[in-house]
């Protein structure tokens, strides 16, 4: 095989058997891999498929599937390597996720690249996707799919990074203390964001202060001389600028609104589809359009902006690019839906909410200006992991309701019922006790001119709402949903 035909390969057949740890059940591969994938569902033809065991599954039951659609090898354990031996080439360790975890550490290993690490409380998934857009347009990037960020996360994001890339960014999260330093430890980042710290996960931590602790576990994993970026503005930069100090870390960035930050934020104007922003930069002023609307995207937009001059992408362009950027699925995707009489606007926020994104939704929402006599419509769920204080964090968003002009509010669990029984009675739409159960009286409600936010913790299947909206405009023969 030539060089040029390895070069079409992730990994190639005998380059994997080293770091898998593997011994090799029938005929290697010709050539090798060209992707990793843990789940048959997306897999494509010529991917390494990993047998990992889930909470709710294993994936060794899935191997057959995986060689049907076309898997060109898999990674198996020794207890399942006899019975799947007919089916296709294994590579057969002792732990299949502890093989990813290898591999992924295998791929960091080989990589000239230049690596961002995020986390934070709020705003991981739309920061690493902002800084992908950016650092793209300097060379070939890669980055964590969807959010991939936990301990099968990680590694198979890295395990997928080609060996020629020359930009890796990737997110990294945690519900418990101790979860993120062995995750940072694998990436090894040149460059570490916070964005936020906020009462998320509370179920598992005594305060917030506990959960800033957890999240500075992400500068450990710096390289020697790497740049730390934190968040000037939140009450415990303190506390995260004595761990960035602990930490192999060279440097310390800031951003925020305070005076001393490196990246200060002067103004947002929030347009309808987009964010008018004026900023300092290390003394650079700059004046940028942010292809999303609200001020939270703006904020980590300068978390942005400093990674890319720590990797030495000018400045302007970098700021330039964001024009570009756009909300992620269940993060902020809006989309105009047909109704009688012309559209209305929902905006898809159902993949995750805590106080802290549920408030900057509702300003989002309160900012955006209104077709005609819309209203402002929220559709809220649980927000859940708070703890023994999550039913008072519900009831204190009712002050965010009224201070964002929302005209209705339709709540579905058990925790957003503390909100609504806060709200006034012309504010009520309705609460149920599940999602779906609001799905008929919201379809019912919602017309032309409204502005329609969906919120709530992934669990909370507040996407079925979603989901429903989209396939009423659908059935109803209109013209079909656009994206804003």
């Amino acid at each position: 095989m030539s060089i040029g035909a390895e070069s079409d390969f992730l990994w190639t057949s005998l380059g994997l058997i080293d770091p898998l740890a593997a011994r090799v059940c029938g005929r290697l591969p010709r050539g090798g891999v060209t992707g990793i994938s843990i789940d048959t569902r997306t897999l494509r033809e010529g991917e390494l498929f990993f047998a990992i065991k889930g909470f709710n599954s294993d994936g060794h039951d899935y191997v057959g599937a995986a060689f049907e659609k076309g898997a060109i090898a898999a990674v198996v354990d020794e207890a399942h390597a006899d019975a799947l031996r007919p089916l296709g080439p294994l590579y057969v360790v002792t732990d299949v996720l502890a093989a990813l975890e290898r591999l992924g550490a295998a791929a960091r290993a080989r990589s000239g690249a230049r690596i961002a690490a995020v986390t934070g409380s709020v705003g991981k998934t739309s920061t690493k996707e902002a800084l992908r857009l950016v650092l793209t347009q300097a060379g070939t990037s890669h980055a964590s799919a969807a959010s991939y960020n936990n301990h099968w996360g990680v590694p198979l994001s890295l395990a997928r990074m080609p060996k020629h890339t020359r930009f890796g960014i990737f997110e990294i999260g945690m519900n418990h203390k101790g979860e993120i330093t062995p995750l940072t430890a694998m990436v090894r980042p040149h460059v570490a964001i916070i964005t936020t710290i906020a009462p998320v996960h509370l179920e598992f931590f005594e305060n917030i202060d506990e959960i800033a602790d957890a999240k500075a576990e992400i500068f450990s994993g710096l390289v020697p001389g790497g740049v730390a970026i934190l968040n000037r503005d939140l009450p415990q930069y303190e506390r995260l600028l004595a761990y960035a100090k602990l930490s192999p870390a060279g440097h310390v960035a800031s951003f925020g609104e305070h005076e001393k930050a490196d990246a200060r934020l002067i103004s947002v104007n929030v347009g309808t589809d987009h964010s008018v922003v004026e900023a300092e930069i290390c003394g650079q002023p700059l004046s940028y359009r942010l292809g999303v609307p609200g001020r939270h995207f703006a904020m980590n937009a300068l978390a942005v902006l400093l990674a890319a001059k720590a990797f030495g992408v000018d400045l302007e362009v970098a700021a330039g690019t964001l024009a570009f950027s756009s909300p992620q699925p269940g993060r902020g995707e809006r989309l105009l839906l047909p109704a009688e009489g012309g559209p209305y606007t929902l905006i898809d926020e159902s993949y995750n909410a805590n106080p802290a994104s549920m408030r900057a939704a509702l300003a989002l929402v309160g900012a955006l200006p209104l077709r005609d006599k819309g209203r402002r419509i929220a559709i809220l769920g649980d927000m859940l992991e708070l703890g023994r204080d999550g039913a008072a964090m519900h009831a204190e968003l009712a002050r965010d309701v009224a201070a964002n002009h929302i005209d209705l509010v339709f709540a579905a669990g058990p925790l957003t019922k503390h909100l609504f029984e806060a709200l006034p009675g012309q504010l009520q739409g309705a609460w149920r006790d599940r999602a779906s159960d609001l799905v008929p009286i919201v379809g019912a409600v919602v017309q032309s001119g409204d502005m329609v936010i969906v919120k709530g913790s992934n669990a909370s299947r507040m996407s079925a709402i979603v989901d429903a909206l989209k396939q009423r405009a659908a059935t109803d023969n209109l013209a079909g949903a656009v994206k804003c």
